[in-house]
């Protein structure tokens, strides 16, 4: 039996740990992992919140900043028990929630300051249960983006970890273009503050472009015995540099990756979806869950500054409880560039889609948090056409319902490494309009699983884009016969866990199965 450990900053078979799709894949990864008979502990931060009514099962010491440091390693009970699989979470006070789904922080004047602060103590408390044998022999230890890669840098180079040299490392990379980059020294969030006693490496360590500070990322990238990209394709793109934001590629990493993939160390594996043992969502409960959702916010003390916001949607919705739309578009995502920059570029560009909705008495749902200037973006929006609802905030059930009841799934990403959302519509038998990027390339075949929109530039892609859904429309209103096959298609599509898992197997951990 093999032994894994999966190191992570979101795990979505526990509750509340998920902001976006990393959680998807940390959760469903280590279940296939279960069905081939080996085991796997699964280990993310508490968040000064997630150890609470969980079992305490030890201290960990450990120096940092000079100091020394007690944190508590509690394993947790998952949604779902599966033979071989142990959740757990690590507490310390300065590992604090974030305004992000409460896990991240959002520190506009000086990013990833508190993030850097938290993964820190975090990795080094998971290096120090390494060393106490608190996961069993282990065998293989899978890091997941940048807040988990400092385990490469403690392996390397502190000498009170050498027992992580004994194990082999594999880093996905979930979004190349949050890199925590921070500086060298000169600040109480910086390496220098927190592991004095290491001499820094800077040729290995430093960012390209900023040569005072050390790029996390890249140390993923430069120090693990194999790296792995979410899709094929997505691991073409970061290869070539960026030209933002007509492309997104490498993000200043592309000369690391080309090294990497030539030292045969960097793979592209499309990540998975689930097909069976799913959450079922019950049909005709779409608006009823976004009131239900709406009021549960509504006596959250951090919605205060969205009530009037959230009882203008929620007049909007009895309308419709009452006068079904007849085509419902739908997002589910976090409100950032990535998501929606052509949105933000082009903000009439999408309010046209509205007017083309509303014509065929059709509306557009939106979910998800995210960055404040999307957010009021999408407010004053929605403030102003009422086919469109964005509900700002985070519920299980109404994304079920969501993914259960649209007709169309719509996701315009500047760039995507793979994508699980257009995954989920389609299994569903929902068609998705996407850009031609990253893994949606994998994933949705224009005009037989769904549509997909591209250009040479920015402006080219929107104006296609736009297009793209009057194609979309045409073939949904006049060409029901068309729309019914697409429909087929997509729900056929399997994109398997175990497919790809058996891939992880023969690259990423060089297993035999």
């Amino acid at each position: 039996m093999n032994n894994f450990l999966f190191v992570a900053a979101e795990n979505d078979a526990i509750p509340k740990c998920k902001a976006g799709g990393m959680g998807d894949v940390v959760r469903d990864v280590p279940r296939q992992i279960s069905r081939k008979g080996d085991s796997a502990h699964i280990v993310v931060p508490a968040y000064s919140r997630l150890h609470r009514e969980e079992t305490f099962l030890m201290h960990l010491n450990f120096q940092l900043r000079g100091q020394d440091y007690t944190a508590e390693l509690y394993r947790v009970q998952p949604k779902k028990d599966f033979e071989n699989l142990t959740h757990y979470v690590i507490h310390h006070p300065e590992i604090q929630p974030g305004d992000i789904a409460h896990i991240y922080h959002n520190d506009p004047t000086e990013p990833f300051f508190n993030d850097a602060v938290k993964y820190f103590i975090f990795c080094t408390a998971v290096a120090e249960a390494v060393n106490q044998n608190a996961f069993g022999d282990l065998d293989i230890v899978h890091l997941h983006d940048w807040h988990s890669s400092l385990l490469l840098f403690l392996r390397k180079y502190h000498p009170s970890y050498e027992k992580l040299k004994q194990l082999r490392f594999v880093y996905t990379i979930h979004n190349l273009a949050i890199q925590g980059i921070r500086p060298f020294g000169g600040n109480y969030s910086s390496i220098q503050n927190f592991f004095p006693e290491i001499p820094i490496d800077y040729d290995n360590l430093r960012d390209h472009r900023y040569w005072d500070c050390i790029n996390l990322m890249a140390v993923g990238v430069r120090l693990a015995d194999a790296v792995h990209t979410v899709s094929p394709s997505y691991k073409e793109d970061i290869l070539v540099p960026s030209n933002p934001p007509d492309f997104i590629g490498g993000e200043s990493l592309e000369a690391d990756l080309q090294n990497a993939d030539l030292e045969g160390r960097l793979f592209g594996i499309l990540n998975g979806s689930n097909y069976n043992n799913i959450r079922a969502a019950e049909k005709g409960r779409l608006y009823r869950n976004i009131i239900r959702a709406l009021f549960g916010w509504l006596q959250e003390e951090s919605k205060k500054y969205k009530y009037d916001f959230l009882a203008h949607t929620g007049e909007k919705i009895m309308d419709y409880v009452e006068h079904k739309p007849d085509f419902i578009v739908s997002s589910v995502a976090r409100l950032t560039e990535q998501k929606f920059y052509y949105i933000k570029h082009s903000p009439e560009a999408f309010i046209e889609i509205l007017e083309k909705l509303a014509k065929v008495n059709g509306v557009f749902m939106l979910l998800g948090t995210g960055a404040p200037e999307y957010e009021e973006m999408f407010r004053e929006i929605s403030y102003k056409h009422k086919n469109f609802i964005f509900t700002n905030g985070q519920s299980e059930d109404l994304i079920d319902s969501i993914y259960l009841e649209s007709d169309l799934y719509f996701m315009p990403s500047l760039f995507e490494p793979c994508g699980i959302s257009q995954m989920l519509a389609m299994r569903n038998g929902h068609p998705c309009l996407v850009h031609h990027t990253g893994g949606l390339k994998d994933t949705v075949q224009h005009l037989k699983t769904g549509f997909s929109f591209d250009g040479t530039t920015t402006d080219e892609k929107i104006r296609n884009m736009v297009d793209s859904f009057d194609l979309v429309l045409d073939i949904f209103l006049n060409d029901k016969p068309q729309w019914k096959k697409i429909k087929a298609n997509a729900k056929k599509e399997r994109f398997t866990w175990d497919k790809s898992v058996d891939e992880y197997y023969k690259f990423l951990y060089a297993i035999t199965i």
